[in-house]
């Protein structure tokens, strides 16, 4: 029966043999193998655990790689996560920075914006000068205004009462600065009922309205200068474009203005003004050089 159960004699089994109190421990750890077998083996049960058992081993190989391919990424994602606080520190003070800049700034940008206009008004590059007229046109057309009405005076007696010069605020002829002008004239033509502009006028016509603008500013200058008078006046050329009757009428309008004690200089090569001016300084040219002679 030793034999049997393990023991190779009697004496064996004799010497193996435990009383109760030794055998306590033992079966205690008994229990506890018996309970953890039926654990595993309610789990070796589960229908789950038994279908992963009848599949192929895993691949601890590429499982460790892809874990570690797991943790490198979650390192790196935590890094990106680090750099993005700090950036987004450094954002939040130079958004501070930058508020208090911009609230210091804007009073100065108000006032930009104020003197902006404003240059725009006065340069008649803005839209809101209607007549793209800047400042300093806007003063010199009042002028000429005056100028013109002074000019139209003498204008109409040399030439026979037909033209007459009106100021306009469109740009003037030739014109080609960016402002819209101001200083435009056009000529009124009282033969035709129309008005032109002076570009189209004869070398004639034009001379004696370009001498009738600078009689008229003569004039008006004399009138804003407290009565100081501008007496002395020098007409250069122009008179070879006149026939007979506009010169008649250009120096009837040059001798009154002699008569009410201006001088009155006249430059021209037109030999038949010889007889119409007494005082005379003749330049003879030879070639030795230019000769002045005083005729009266």
């Amino acid at each position: 029966a030793a034999a049997e159960e393990g023991f190779t004699s009697p004496d064996a089994a004799s010497a193996s043999y435990l009383d109760d109190e030794d055998q306590a421990p033992l079966r205690e750890r008994i229990r506890g193998f018996e309970a953890v077998e039926a654990v595993v083996r309610a789990e070796l049960a589960n229908r789950a655990v038994a279908g992963a058992a009848s599949r192929p081993a895993p691949d601890l190989e590429s499982l460790t790689a892809a874990v570690e391919r797991a943790e490198a990424a979650r390192t790196a994602a935590a890094s990106a996560v680090s750099r993005a606080g700090q950036r987004l520190s450094r954002v939040t003070v130079l958004g501070g920075e930058l508020a208090g800049a911009v609230a210091a700034w804007r009073p100065a940008a108000e006032a930009h914006a104020v003197a902006e206009r404003m240059a725009g008004l006065t340069s008649g590059r803005s839209p809101a000068n209607r007549h793209a007229m800047s400042l300093s046109a806007y003063v010199l057309a009042a002028r000429l205004e005056r100028v013109v009405a002074a000019a139209n005076e003498r204008l109409a007696r040399m030439s026979g009462g037909r033209y007459a010069l009106r100021h306009t605020v469109d740009r003037a002829a030739g014109d080609r600065s960016r402002s819209g002008g101001g200083l435009g004239l056009r000529v009124v033509d009282a033969w035709t009922g129309s008005d032109r502009d002076p570009a189209t006028l004869s070398g004639g016509e034009s001379f004696i309205t370009s001498l009738s603008l600078a009689l008229g500013l003569a004039d008006v200058v004399t009138a804003e200068a407290g009565g100081t008078e501008v007496n002395t006046l020098f007409v250069d050329e122009g008179f070879g474009t006149l026939d007979d009757e506009t010169l008649d009428e250009v120096m009837a309008v040059l001798d009154a203005l002699r008569d009410g004690g201006r001088a009155v200089g006249v430059v021209s090569h037109v030999a038949e003004l010889r007889t119409r001016i007494p005082a005379q300084l003749r330049v003879a040219k030879s070639r030795t050089g230019s000769t002045v002679r005083v005729v009266v």
